[in-house]
This record gives C-alpha cells, structure tokens and sequence, in this order.
C-alpha cells in the first residue's frame, strides 16, 4: 500500500511543479509588460550610445519567457501565454480611456497634485500640443496610451513571430541547437517589434512634423541594439535555465510539442 501510495503521489507532485514553474514564468512575463505600458515613454534614458524609452528596459524579459514556456511546455502554452498578454493590454488601455473619460472632482477639493500648470507649451508623442495647464492624469494618459496600444500591435506580431520560429527551428533541428533557435527567433522578432512600436507611438509626431527620421532612426536603432544585446546576453541564461528546469521538472526538451 505504501508504494502504490508513493506511485500515485509522485505525478501530483511533478504536475504541481510543473505548474506552479509555469505560474513564475507567466507571472514574469505579465509583469514585465505591465511595467512597459505603466511607464512607457515617461523618461528616455542614455544607455551608452543608446537614447531608449525606460518601458523598453524590461521588455526583453517577455522573450526570455516565451522562450522558455516554449521549450519546456509547448508552442500552445506560449500562444495561451501571450494572447492572454494581448487581453490585459486591451484592458490597461480600456482603463485608461475609463479613467480619462470620467469627470474630474470640483476644483474646490481637487488635491494639488491633480493640475500641473506648464510653463511653456509641450508637443506630446501624439502630436498634441499642451499649453497653460493639464491635469496629471490626461499627461500620463496621453503620454501612455498611444505607447500602450502600440505595444498591442508590435507585441501580437512580435511575439507570435518569435513563438513560430522557435517552434520551426526545434522541429527542424529535431531539438539540438538550442542557441539557434533562442537567438535566431528573438532577433528577428524584435526587429519587427522595434520598427513596429516606434513607428506606431511616434508616427503622428513625425508627420506633424516634430519629430526628425534622424530622430526617429536613433530610437528604432537604440530600441533594437539594446534587445539585440539583452538577446544574445541572455544565451547562457536560457541554456542553464532551460538544463535546471528539465531536470527539476522531468521534461525532455528535445521532444517537439
């Protein structure tokens, strides 16, 4: 009885792992787009010889993600992974046109951060131009929501792109050359994800006009660089998580799902 007790328990114990690793990298993967569309274009910062967008730092993560979901469970795991990204993304920027729509309290009880008054007129990522004051929500949806919704369009063509090679390349290789695979698919998928998501959130700016294509050439080529590099940096990393994860959950990664 105590054996077969022990047989029994022992695939409830591997599914639980199985999950609960699923769980993680799911949680990972949401995360980090939340951070992209909550802080979107907010700040640029200089990384070197790069001028990017400090939503795009964690951006890469999502690929290291579906990357993994995809060699340990399966191409449909990571297409379920991402089309639910693509539903909260919906819902962050149904949110936020909620939230711009509603009317604001009176002036009398507006707290003080509510208002910012501007010095000078700004031009947004939209085209919009601002002037005299505007309240601290409409400025972070402005900013945010046009970046949201093309993070929508690049990330559905992105991510799907990546998912379908990484499955072409392991079905070819019949699971042997796990670098090419990783490299080959996040490199491509994140130059269409670059061109996409910049030309989208600053398309309206550069045909009004306020925006260079030198400009618009540098973000496009920072944006890309550094995700060409956080790709080809994360090569270890995913061989050593993919070895530790087949192991820990008993999954034989060379077998195409």
């Amino acid at each position: 009885m105590q054996n077969t007790a022990t047989l029994n328990s022992r695939p409830i114990d591997i599914d639980e792992r199985r999950e609960r690793v699923f769980l993680i990298l799911a949680g990972f993967f949401i995360s980090a787009m939340t951070l992209l569309n909550v802080v979107g274009i907010t700040r640029f910062v200089q990384l070197g010889p790069m001028q990017l967008a400090v939503g795009v730092l964690p951006y890469p993560l999502t690929f290291l993600c579906t990357d993994l979901i995809c060699e340990l469970y399966g191409r449909a795991r990571a297409n379920f992974v991402v089309s639910l990204g693509l539903a909260l993304n919906a819902f962050v920027l149904a949110f936020m046109w909620l939230g711009s729509n509603i009317a604001a309290v009176p002036e009398a009880v507006m707290p003080p951060w509510q208002v910012i008054k501007l010095s000078e007129d700004i031009t947004l990522a939209s085209g919009t131009t601002v002037s005299g004051q505007i309240e601290l929500f409409q400025l972070i949806y402005q900013c945010t929501a046009g970046a949201v919704f093309a993070s929508m369009m690049a990330y559905v063509a992105a991510q799907y792109i990546d998912i379908r090679i990484f499955h072409f390349w392991k079905r070819l290789t019949r699971g042997k050359h796990l670098w090419l695979r990783n490299n080959f698919s996040t490199l491509v998928s994140q130059g269409v994800d670059s061109i996409m998501v910049v030309g989208i959130t600053f398309g309206a700016s550069f045909f009004a006009g306020n925006l260079t294509v030198k400009a618009l050439l540098i973000l496009i080529g920072s944006n890309y660089l550094f995700k060409m590099c956080v790709a080809l940096f994360d090569t270890l990393p995913f061989y050593g998580l993919v070895h530790v994860l087949s192991r820990y959950l008993q999954i034989d990664n060379r077998q195409v799902h």
